[in-house]
């Protein structure tokens, strides 16, 4: 039997929210009263996911606490910022309680493992959505932002680009694929890692960053637009995982470049600084993978063995 919001709101938030020295008044109030630590800049990001729109109807409620969260908490890893606290504003066709109970343990569960107070929001009936906003810290001037990329820079990207695409399009349907090689897909899309860790430690090296939201190759063209510089990449050295080329055949590197919702890293980092880069990442969770080079010209070249590969617009986009 679905629940007042008065009720949702105290059964599944309120104290559940963590327990941070800066949080002088969190949930239960007209606002939240927080304390900004002097010397550090604030960092703020807000990101909202729809149903239908970036998940299909039927996904479980848990996964969709977490990837709410772990979509924002990408965005402060890409200006390796660390995190604080969040906001959540969350629409409901109506509010039945095990589904919010396993919403709140999908999203508290990456909330604890990555320090975040969830500080207040709001509750709304209307189609399923749930919209996030984060804020994080970063010392003054260190933020990493999309602007930085030099001439001869490599560049860089964490993960297995083109996984969460094909996870997305395998929740659609029946599959012949081995069980192992279908969840693994799935996962990566129900429950991306926000690189947080990693962000943080890029912050020494990287000179231009963000997250690959978008596809790859359409967030590349993202960073070197604002750096105002050009791309010169390599598909053939694009770390395609084993489990996407046995799910997409022939359109696995298609998939890597265009598919989207992977929330990897893509990084600069210069030449000189590559032998620290890797002895840094080498006890990472996640490898680490240089796909070409930051060049004066602008725009973004790929190649393949050799010849010029042209890359499909199937980005996704929202208008």
């Amino acid at each position: 039997m679905p629940v007042d919001e008065r009720t949702l709101i105290s059964r599944y938030f309120t104290g559940r929210q963590g327990s941070r020295p800066d949080v002088l008044l969190g949930i239960g109030d007209d606002a939240a009263v927080l304390r900004c630590e002097p010397g550090w800049d604030l960092v703020v990001a807000t990101d909202s996911i729809a149903e239908g729109t970036h998940f299909p109807a039927g996904i479980p409620a848990h996964a969709i606490g977490h990837r709410c969260l772990a979509v924002n908490l990408s965005d402060l890893a890409a200006m390796a910022a660390e995190p604080l606290w969040c906001s959540l504003a969350l629409s409901l066709p109506k509010a039945e309680p095990l589904w919010v109970e396993e919403f709140a343990a999908g999203l508290f569960a990456l909330a604890d493992r990555s320090g975040t107070a969830l500080i207040g929001g709001d509750t709304v009936r209307g189609p399923l959505a749930a919209t996030i906003t984060v804020q994080g810290r970063v010392r003054p001037g260190a933020a990493v932002t999309r602007a930085g990329a030099r001439i001869g820079d490599g560049i860089w990207v964490t993960g297995h680009p083109g996984d969460a695409v094909a996870g997305r399009l395998l929740l659609d349907g029946a599959s012949q694929l081995a069980a192992t090689v279908r969840d693994a897909l799935c996962q990566r899309f129900l429950y991306p890692e926000p690189r947080l860790h990693e962000g943080l430690a890029l912050g020494a090296l990287a000179t231009a960053m963000l997250d690959v939201s978008d596809g790859l190759h359409d967030d590349i063209g993202k960073l070197m637009m604002a750096s105002g510089r050009g791309a010169e990449l390599d598909a053939g050295l694009l770390p395609v995982s084993a489990e996407l080329r046995a799910a997409a055949a022939g359109r696995a590197i298609e998939y890597a470049l265009t598919g989207g919702d992977d929330y990897e890293l893509c990084f600069t980092v210069p030449e000189q600084a590559t032998a620290r880069l890797q002895a840094m990442a080498a006890d990472w969770p996640v490898a680490i993978t240089r796909i070409g080079t930051v060049v004066s010209e602008p725009g973004v070249r790929w190649q393949y063995q050799g010849r010029a590969l042209q890359v499909p617009d199937s980005t996704f986009r929202h208008f």
